[in-house]
């Protein structure tokens, strides 16, 4: 955090500056004391099962500058800077950092699809850029926070991820983040729980307009029900595949080695990309990512080969080939929308179809109809085989009706799985992260033409 000593940073948060100090430049902001290197500011948050303070003493001996409190413990004799309520330092701190920066940043967010389209963006902007991107999904009010912290002078650009679950809360990280291009993917039933209904998540997405650059752009999915017709003060990007989108994919088809293809088009601009991921959630992406691309000046070339650099992260959607099967990987989180996506993504593959489903969780009052309508959608779309597990996962079981089979425990489940699936099937594996159902994708990986009986 070039020039925010830790003097300074106790003023900025207006905090009380306790302990012995030499006043070092603050190098980033951690909040696993385990983590801790030299130069850093250790955070230290109460959590229902870990207190932060208890590791104030450990950081500090790991060469922490300071440690942002609550209070000092009883022994410590770093420099701790001491306020009433970390988080909301932390803000100050974000904020005040923020200010002193003039490169461009990139914030995104959507129900489905942000880290995706983060990494894609990424992609595509180093290929000009120096580029910072949110690691993982560090894209929440104290994730934000750490990502402005590792922002560097030799740093170009900054692609940061920003999810919310409630109102007001995209108000706080835009605050922070100020960006000069704002991102959305779709706008789904996501966090119904707090956001009761679309037009709530709608709203609440887009409190980051009231703090984006007045020069800035703001891209949106053009064939998503709730933002093709936005409005804003600022330049707009419709994306999309249909003829009203000012950034389109046309020829999108699949590719070698679980690649998808297809020529995008941008004001009299047309080039071929191959995407190094399948499906047509991975084209809005490159899409959201070619857009970005386009504003910050990239050339057709730049912008072809970023897309073609881009990593599957994690688990979402990786596809992998076991020698059995074709496994689509896709567990790391789950909405109606990113469902039915995956859904039809799996049945253009080859093979016979199946797929292994659980709970979509924070899905409010109409959770129930919600499942059931998922059921229905993989049965009228031609799945042959629907594997359910999970207290809501019953509902997905109940509406693909003799398609389905339910399980109650994810073990009976794995253990059932080389009887159910046969050689050549590709089967995705999709639930909310909470299910752990990466154990089921494991499993799937270690079945043999042997394992069946």
């Amino acid at each position: 955090m070039k020039n925010i000593t830790v003097s300074r940073a106790a003023e900025i948060c207006g905090g009380t500056l306790f302990g012995n100090t030499d006043d070092r430049e603050i190098r980033r902001v951690i909040i696993d004391s385990r983590l801790v290197g030299d130069g850093d500011m250790f955070v230290a948050y109460r959590g229902e099962n870990v207190d932060g303070h208890d590791y104030i003493a450990s950081a500090l001996s790991k060469g922490a500058a300071c440690c942002l409190a609550e209070f000092v413990p009883e022994g410590v004799h770093g420099a701790v800077i001491v306020v009433p309520d970390v988080q909301a330092a932390l803000e100050k701190l974000a904020s005040a950092y923020r200010q002193e920066l003039s490169l461009p940043i990139i914030g995104v967010t959507g129900s489905v699809g942000k880290t995706t389209a983060k990494e894609m963006i990424y992609a595509v902007l180093s290929e000009k850029f120096n580029t910072l991107k949110t690691e993982g999904n560090l894209n929440n009010q104290i994730g934000v926070p750490m990502t402005l912290s590792r922002i560097e002078p030799e740093h170009e650009a900054a692609v940061v991820e920003m999810g919310i679950t409630g109102f007001g809360q995209m108000s706080q990280l835009a605050a922070m983040v100020r960006p000069h291009i704002a991102v959305y993917t779709v706008i789904g039933h996501a966090h119904l729980e707090f956001l009761h209904d679309l037009e709530g998540v709608f709203r609440a997405k887009t409190e980051m307009l009231d703090f984006l650059d007045p020069d800035g752009a703001v891209i949106v999915n053009g064939d998503d029900a709730m933002l093709k017709d936005m409005k804003c003060s600022q330049r707009l990007i419709k994306v999309g595949l249909t003829d009203t989108c000012d950034v389109r994919a046309t020829k999108v088809c699949p590719g070698d080695n679980g690649r998808t293809d297809c020529v995008i088009s941008y004001r009299g601009r047309s080039f071929k990309v191959h995407i190094p991921a399948y499906g047509q959630h991975m084209v809005y992406a490159a899409l959201a990512a070619a857009a970005v691309g386009f504003v910050m000046g990239l050339s057709d070339d730049e912008i072809s080969r970023g897309i073609g650099n881009y990593t599957v992260v994690g688990r979402r959607g990786a596809v992998t080939d076991t020698g059995f099967v074709t496994l689509v990987d896709d567990c790391y989180n789950a909405n109606p929308d990113s469902m039915k996506c995956a859904l039809d993504t799996l049945v253009k593959m080859p093979g016979r179809h199946v797929c292994v489903l659980a709970d979509m969780l924070e899905m409010g009052s109409d959770t129930v109809m919600l499942h059931r309508d998922i059921g229905r959608y993989a049965r009228a779309h031609g799945v042959s085989l629907v594997i359910t597990t999970g207290e809501l996962g019953r509902y997905i079981a109940e509406g693909a009706g003799d398609c389905a089979v339910h399980f109650e425990d994810r073990s009976e489940l794995i253990n059932r799985l080389p009887r159910l699936l046969k050689k050549g099937d590709t089967v995705l594996v999709k639930a909310s992260n909470g299910m752990k159902l990466g154990a089921v994708s494991d499993a799937i990986k270690e079945i043999g033409d042997g394992d069946g009986k």
